[in-house]
């Protein structure tokens, strides 16, 4: 298990090493990540570790990046009011939010919830992979 220190700079963790090779296939972090292993030892660069030094030699591809976007485009229209495109893209908090106001309001709440990912489906899905990158997977904006 591991702890990383984000581009945010705020600490996360513990993640196993499965979760930090998605991670660096998704190019959420870096070969720079300073990364804490739980065995001891110091803050170090994530391609300084053994373990994940073979995938240091090969940036993500925009492809890579933007694997998620189909997913997460079609889970927003079909299944917004579950929010299940926010767990897609990594966004547990928000799609906790989704989830719970539609069913703790015993569904009252869900048509609300479903154009929100309606909107948000569509939105993923008619963005360039560039943009999409950049907004949903770099710049981690949660909302529309």
């Amino acid at each position: 298990m591991y702890k990383i220190i984000g581009s945010d700079g705020m600490e996360y963790g513990p993640v196993s090493a499965e979760q930090l090779r998605d991670w660096m296939r998704q190019g959420r972090v870096t070969p720079q990540t300073k990364v804490l292993s739980e065995a001891g030892g110091d803050w170090q660069p994530l391609a300084a570790l053994p373990e994940f030094s073979s995938l240091a030699a090969a940036p993500p591809t925009l492809e890579d990046r933007a694997s998620t976007k189909l997913a997460a485009g079609l889970c927003g229209i079909l299944l917004g009011a579950l929010g299940i495109h926010k767990f897609i893209l990594g966004y547990t908090g928000t799609g906790l939010i989704m989830l719970l106001v539609s069913v703790l309001s015993c569904g009252f709440a869900a048509p609300v919830v479903a154009v929100i990912g309606l909107i948000e489906g569509i939105l993923y899905l008619t963005k360039s992979d560039e943009e999409f990158v950049r907004t949903y997977v770099d710049g981690r904006k949660e909302w529309f």
